[in-house]
């Protein structure tokens, strides 16, 4: 039975040093980059989101015309 647990234990063991290793290989963004990424997603964010709304709000207008034609 120990023999069992001293194998799961050894197995555990070299999956996080596996882990570890990976871990290490990792290339992390620099700075800048995560500033012009993260500037980039909120304008094209804002922008969708007026573009959505302008949408809406024509869509609106002309259903309520329709509905008064009506």
């Amino acid at each position: 039975m120990a023999e069992g647990k001293e194998k799961t234990e050894a197995k555990k063991k070299s999956w996080f040093e596996g882990l570890k290793s990976e871990f290490n290989k990792i290339v992390w963004p620099e700075r800048d980059d995560i500033v012009k990424q993260t500037t980039a997603v909120v304008a094209v964010s804002v922008v969708v989101g007026i573009v959505i709304a302008v949408i809406d709000t024509i869509l609106k207008y002309g259903i309520d015309y329709l509905v008064a034609l009506g």
